[in-house]
């Protein structure tokens, strides 16, 4: 049962990676090549869309995390998979403190009413963003890593 647990983890973890990594370098890359304001639009739909699902995932990968580490204590590869968990922290944290914030703010902007520094703030999300795909990636490879 636990190794089902530590695939099922990984699998989660990884595959939010991915998601976040197509954000950051794919998605928003495309929409910000769009002429005039649609970039802004299309950020402010994935916003509205991504926003209600990845808090979900975020804290779902970081319980799956949890329960990996205390079911495992006594394995090799456990104090990775706290390291991981921790990292998981961090990027919950990041996300309340620093990306929330911007992103509930810009969801709700039209053409009609972003405010006029909307691409300094979207720039500040995508930085933040990089930082937390980092972190996240750096909890996945540990979570590879206690598998083997």
């Amino acid at each position: 049962m636990l190794n089902a647990l530590e695939v099922f983890t990984t699998v989660v973890v990884g595959v939010m990676v991915g998601v976040e990594l197509s954000v950051a370098f794919v998605v928003n890359r495309i929409l910000d090549a769009l002429p005039e304001d649609s970039g802004q639009l299309g950020r402010a739909h994935g916003g509205r869309m991504l926003g209600a699902v990845m808090p979900v995932w975020y804290i779902g990968s970081l319980v799956l995390s949890a329960v990996w580490a205390i079911a495992g204590w006594d394995r090799p590869g456990a104090g990775l998979v706290v390291t991981a968990g921790a990292l998981l922290i961090l990027s919950v944290i990041m996300s309340i403190l620093l990306l929330v914030p911007i992103n509930n703010r810009s969801k709700t902007w039209t053409a009609e009413n972003r405010p006029e520094d909307w691409k300094e703030q979207l720039n500040r999300w995508d930085r933040f963003h990089y930082v937390r795909v980092a972190v996240i990636i750096a909890a996945f490879t540990l979570l590879v890593a206690a598998l083997t």
